[in-house]
């Protein structure tokens, strides 16, 4: 940090000019980037491109109308309603015109590896659905210093990112790693005494239910959780409840109480077939099957979890259709392995290690990518803070 002090005290002592971002960036319609045809495969090459969170949508074969970005000639694709954006250096295609597509003016004054980081310092959240690049986020203004020091502040950034970046590659490969051994601890290849037995056969399989959303009495000051499909993320134990419900809502609706140790599998559109964990009592919607041991000396609550993660390809096979939906008679006739209960605890007592690794927020890798999030996020609004030049 010593480097960028002595560039301020000498090139800019006073502060730095405030500048609306507008007169830095120019942008570009996507019209002539959008993908004609929306059946994406892995086996393509080509990316599709939102501006939104999920930002890879898929893979195109698509092979005209291609933005040409590279590390010489990166862009900022910004979502044109949410001001939600990414920093882009490889070829793309988009899905929609619903974002402008960003570039710097003149190199000779801005660095724009400097103009992403200070509009990730732009504290601003959309109320209205309207193009929001040229009526709103254009004007915002922020600081200009001179250029070595802009540099000098994204050479400082840029080694945040690069380690956030290698915790996370280790944290994917931790997942895999994860991934494969529970496959392999719950195949018990060649092992004849280990039988291989249907859901519904072993575990208590049902659904949940929604009140009524009209009904104030439903929802307004209950105490009972429930929970909506996305809380299944293929981690254990739901830690985030969805909403709460009253006690006129659960006896007046297909909603159900469901015990803590019970496993949750969602059953319709892009979560389907993950799972979660009860660590708590709860009620659930009617995406999601609940499965619970049906006697506890045969199959543990933990062993019946790691079970259900191995069955994700088949649920991902009737991914095929618009909005992917299964039943619970395909969930109860899926089939696991079911060793003697010793065995099926010894085996949850690695993979609990494995997942507390990749999963837990307060332990493992998670806790310390996200305390370098925030060390990056408070570096970043530090070094991007000047006072106006007079």
């Amino acid at each position: 940090m010593s480097k960028l002090q002595k560039l301020i005290d000498e090139l800019c002592p006073d502060g730095a000019k405030f500048v609306p971002l507008g007169s830095l960036i120019d942008y570009e319609q996507p019209s002539k980037y959008i993908v004609e045809n929306t059946k994406y495969s892995d086996e393509y090459k080509m990316p599709v491109l939102t501006a939104g969170q999920s930002f890879i949508l898929g893979y195109t074969d698509e092979v005209n109308g291609i933005y040409n970005a590279s590390d010489i000639n990166p862009v900022i694709i910004f979502d044109d309603f949410t001001t939600s954006f990414h920093w882009i250096k490889f070829d793309f295609k988009v899905k929609s015109s619903a974002l402008k597509i960003l570039t710097n003016k003149n190199h000779d004054i801005s660095n724009f590896r400097y103009l992403y980081y200070a509009m990730k310092c732009i504290r601003y959240l959309p109320t209205t659905h309207r193009r929001q690049w040229i009526e709103v986020y254009s004007n915002f203004e922020i600081p200009l210093p001179p250029l070595p020091i802009q540099e000098e502040i994204v050479r400082i950034l840029d080694t945040f990112t690069e380690l956030q970046a290698e915790l996370q590659a280790e944290l994917q490969a931790r997942k895999t790693q994860y991934e494969y051994y529970r496959n392999k601890l719950l195949s018990f290849d060649g092992r004849d005494d280990v039988k291989w037995v249907a859901l519904g056969e072993i575990a208590i399989v049902q659904s949940g239910g929604t009140p009524k959303k009209d009904k104030n009495e439903y929802w307004n000051g209950g105490t009972i959780k429930w929970l909506g499909s996305t809380v299944c993320k293929n981690k254990k134990n739901v830690s985030e409840v969805t909403s709460y419900i009253t006690d006129e809502g659960l006896k007046n609706s297909s909603a159900k109480i469901v015990p803590s140790q019970t496993t949750l599998i969602a059953l319709v559109g892009a979560t389907i077939g993950k799972t979660a964990f009860l660590p708590f009592e709860a009620t659930v919607n009617q995406n999601i099957a609940t499965l619970f041991p049906k006697n506890s000396n045969v199959l543990n609550p933990s062993y019946l979890f790691y079970g259900c993660g191995t069955l994700y390809e088949k649920f991902v096979s009737l991914s095929d259709s618009k909005l992917p939906m299964a039943n619970l008679s395909f969930v109860k006739n899926l089939k696991i392995s079911l060793p003697s209960i010793d065995e099926q605890k010894r085996i949850v007592s690695i993979l609990d290690r494995f997942d507390t690794l990749t999963t837990d927020l307060t332990s493992g890798l998670p806790a310390e990518i996200e305390a370098r999030r925030k060390q990056y996020e408070y570096y970043r609004d530090l070094l991007l803070t000047f006072k106006k030049a007079t």
